[in-house]
């Protein structure tokens, strides 16, 4: 994958291409160190990938974005996580990474863009309703409102027709979405897929008999092609 690096500070510049660095098949094309720089490379040439910092001198990142016609790919790169809200309305974002950006949680975004297509001419988000701000939440949308949930709160997600029921300690809320989606968006070291219709927090597993396991107050099945995986992530004795 190609991508560039859209940052005012050389440092950050430099520390973005030594991640980028540390990732097969991922090749930094060139930095910028301002948007409108980064506008006339991309009428010459196609990228996969864009990691573009928010606060920039005279035109910040979403103004760039809103400058591209075909946006592809976006991680934006910030120190300031204020902006997840208005992040979450623009389809080619695929991640929010708040600095200092460590390596794993850097190779998680990149993980969560080779899952995502972009489809061209869509800037805004339309069906997801769902975005990742940091390693540590996300927001879901309902009836217009954005509403934060800690990722690790989550305890189950139920997969029914066209939304998906999420299960937190404190509330239960009905996505329009698809288990395939929130997957993406959750890390995979503390999530399972244990069935075609819901996904577990393995760690708030109470017990397990033969092709279920017990979740709180709710029992869930475990499909065979995945029970494998499952006892795999237990911390047996």
């Amino acid at each position: 994958m190609n991508c560039i690096i859209i940052d005012d500070e050389v440092t950050a510049r430099v520390i973005i291409e030594q991640l980028c660095s540390k990732i097969p098949d991922l090749n930094v094309l060139d930095a910028f160190p301002d948007a409108m720089q980064a506008i006339k490379y991309l009428n010459q040439n196609e990228v996969d990938i864009i990691f573009l910092d928010i606060h920039m001198p005279d035109f910040n990142g979403f103004d760039f974005i809103q400058a591209l016609k075909n946006p592809p790919k976006i991680i934006l790169t910030t120190s300031d996580s204020q902006f997840a809200i208005e992040a979450f309305e623009y389809d080619c974002i695929v991640d929010y990474l708040v600095k200092p950006i460590v390596l794993p949680r850097f190779k998680r975004a990149i993980k969560k863009s080779l899952a995502i297509a972009v489809k061209p001419s869509e800037g805004l988000l339309n069906s997801s309703n769902i975005a990742v701000s940091s390693g540590d939440y996300l927001y879901i949308n309902i009836d217009r409102r954005l509403i934060k949930i800690d990722i690790p709160s989550i305890y189950l997600v139920e997969a029914k027709g066209d939304y998906i029921h999420l299960k937190t300690e404190s509330k239960n809320y009905t996505v329009h979405s698809t288990l395939k989606k929130i997957e993406e968006k959750l890390p995979d070291d503390l999530f399972l897929k244990v069935h075609r219709s819901f996904i577990i927090n393995v760690q708030e597993i109470i017990d397990i008999e033969d092709n279920s396991v017990l979740i709180k107050k709710d029992i869930i099945p475990v499909s065979r092609s995945n029970r494998a995986e499952l006892m795999k992530r237990l911390n047996l004795l």
